[in-house]
C-alpha cells in the first residue's frame, strides 16, 4: 500500500505539472542563476535561473513515459516470443531461447550506449531502445509459465476439440500466465527510469534543454558546493520512484504469486 501510494502521487504530480507547475520549465532569468529555496522558488533555481521545482515536475512526466513506454515494448516482445516458445515447443521453442542467450551475453548498458551512438540520444529513441533491451527475462518467465500450463487439462481438451492454437494461446493459456508478467513489469518501471536518469546524467539520455531528473542531476554535479538542492532534489525523486514501484511489485508478488505459501517464497 505504502508504494502504490508513492506511485499513485508521482503520476498525479507528473499528469497535473502543467497546473501545479509555478514557471515555466525551460523559461531562463541570469539574474535569478543559483539562487536557494525560498518562498518563491521552493527548490530553488539552476544555473540559468530556471526554476527548479518546474523543471522537476515536468522531468517526471519525461521518467515515467520512459518507464511505461519502455516496459510495454518489452511486454509485447516477450509475451510473444515466451508464449510461442513455450506453447510450441520443440524446434521453435530451441530458436528463441538460444537467440534470448545470445542478446543476454551481451553486456545490455554496452548494447545501450552502442544503439543510442548510432540512433542518437532523444527522448523517442531512449524509450524504445530500453524496451528492446530488456525483454529476455519476460520472455523467459513467460515460457515457464506456458510450459507448465499447456499441460493442464483443460488445455488437452481444448487441442482434442480442435481449438485454433492461436485461441488456445490468446484466451486459455495466456490470461492465466499474466499475475508473475505484471509483478515483473512493475519491477521493469523501476529499472526503466533508473536506467534512463543514469543516461541521462551521462549526456546520453533526453538532452536540454528538456527537463529529466537526470539531466537536473548531471548539472547538479557542476554546482554541488554551491547549489546542493539541484543535486538532492533529483536525487530524492528517483530513489522514491524506484522504491515505491519496488514496494509496489513486492505487494502484488505476495497477492498474486500462488508459489507464495505462508510468507515463504519457493524458488
Amino acid at each position: 500500500m505504502i508504494g502504490a501510494g508513492i506511485v499513485i502521487v508521482l503520476i498525479l504530480l507528473s499528469l497535473t505539472a502543467p497546473v501545479l507547475s509555478p514557471y515555466d520549465p525551460q523559461a531562463q532569468d541570469l539574474s535569478l542563476r543559483l539562487q536557494p529555496p525560498s518562498a518563491s522558488h521552493w527548490l530553488g533555481t539552476d544555473e540559468y535561473g530556471r526554476d527548479v521545482l518546474s523543471r522537476m515536475l515536468y522531468g517526471g512526466r519525461i521518467s515515467l513515459s520512459v518507464g511505461f513506454v519502455a516496459v510495454g515494448i518489452s511486454l509485447l516482445i516477450g509475451i510473444m516470443l515466451g508464449a510461442i516458445a513455450g506453447y510450441f515447443g520443440g524446434w521453435v521453442d530451441q530458436l528463441i531461447m538460444r537467440t534470448v542467450d545470445v542478446v543476454l551475453c551481451i553486456p545490455t548498458l554496452f548494447l545501450i550506449l552502442m544503439l543510442i551512438v548510432f540512433l542518437g540520444p532523444n527522448l523517442f529513441n531512449i524509450m524504445v531502445i530500453i524496451g528492446l533491451t530488456s525483454w529476455t527475462e519476460l520472455s523467459r518467465l513467460v515460457r515457464a509459465e506456458f510450459l507448465s500450463l499447456r499441460q493442464r487439462d483443460y488445455i488437452q481438451a481444448a487441442r482434442a476439440l480442435g481449438v485454433p492454437d492461436f485461441i488456445i494461446i490468446f484466451k486459455h493459456i495466456l490470461p492465466n500466465a499474466l499475475a508473475p508478467v505484471f509483478i515483473s513489469a512493475t519491477f521493469g518501471i523501476a529499472g526503466a527510469i533508473l536506467l534512463e536518469s543514469g543516461l541521462s546524467f551521462l549526456g546520453l539520455g533526453v538532452q536540454p534543454p528538456t527537463p529529466s531528473w537526470g539531466n537536473i542531476l548531471t548539472t547538479g554535479k557542476d554546482y554541488i558546493t554551491q547549489a546542493w538542492w539541484l543535486t538532492l532534489s533529483p536525487g530524492i525523486s528517483i530513489f522514491l520512484t524506484v522504491l515505491g514501484y519496488n514496494l509496489l511489485g513486492d505487494g502484488l508478488r505476495d497477492v498474486l504469486d500462488p508459489r507464495l505459501s505462508g510468507g515463504e517464497e519457493h524458488a
